[in-house]
């Protein structure tokens, strides 16, 4: 994967934490036909035991697809998004009427042009994240309760972190109203730029300066399975399912 002249390195990890059963999914995935584009889709689904995994295997899905249609030079990257993340909620919504259960899912997801831009999207609280370096640019807004605290001066986003309803989401794919849908962008990536996108179940146990240290200092891979393992320690054995996709912007070799 390049953008020249730069050069595009990724990862992605998934692990089922201490649940029985594991209702994350996580892809990374470069264009079938254009090089330098590049997208990653994160989907955090919830819904019981098979209810959860059905809504998650659904973004993925329709990611896929509407990806593979996808061209830069005649599609907008934002309403491509916009319908994605609509389309997945429908067929979600569908799922969920033939399967007599309640799958919702989050998602967050990005994508990478040629032209050096990125574009991303989300709905519920996987996360997505741009660093420089070890410096956090910016990063997603949860569509959660805790979130909504903290917009109104009511908890500090050191408090949401611990607060015991943090889970409770005020938006997501599968629910009866449409997704609280945003996107950004990112002009142009620039060489020491990384952006990952992970579940609630990973980020649950870091914080800001930490994750920038831990993605400046290791490669994509390095990275997950050093963030993984970590979360994996602080759960000290109530872990969540934890997902999560790197990439990094780095000089040609």
């Amino acid at each position: 994967m390049a953008i020249n002249p730069y050069r595009l390195t990724g990862a992605t990890g998934i692990h089922k934490g201490d649940r029985d059963y594991q209702q994350d999914q996580v892809c990374l995935m470069p264009h079938p036909r254009i090089k330098g584009c590049v997208m990653a889709v994160l989907a955090d689904g919830m819904g019981g035991r098979s209810g959860g995994r059905k809504a998650s295997d659904q973004v993925i899905m329709t990611s896929k697809q509407l990806f593979d249609r996808f061209s830069p030079a005649q599609d907008d990257a934002e309403i491509a998004l916009r319908q994605l993340v609509l389309e997945a909620h429908t067929v979600i919504k569908l799922t969920a009427i033939s399967s007599e259960e309640e799958p919702h899912s989050t998602i967050a997801v990005f994508l990478v042009l040629p032209d050096g831009s990125c574009h991303w999207a989300h709905a519920g609280d996987s996360r997505i994240y741009l660093f420089h370096d070890q410096q956090l640019i910016k990063r997603t807004k949860d569509h959660s309760y805790v979130q909504s605290l903290v917009d109104r001066g009511e908890l500090t986003p050191e408090q949401a972190q611990m607060h015991p309803q943090s889970n409770v989401l005020l938006g997501c794919l599968g629910s009866d109203s449409d997704p609280p849908i945003q996107t950004d962008q990112i002009d142009k990536l620039s060489v020491g730029d990384c952006v990952m996108a992970c579940s609630d179940g990973l980020w649950h146990y870091f914080s800001d300066r930490e994750l920038g240290s831990i993605l400046a200092a290791l490669s994509p891979r390095e990275a997950s399975e050093f963030l993984i393992d970590k979360a994996r320690s602080r759960s000290r054995g109530g872990g969540d399912n934890l997902s999560l996709a790197i990439i990094k912007v780095e000089t040609p070799t």
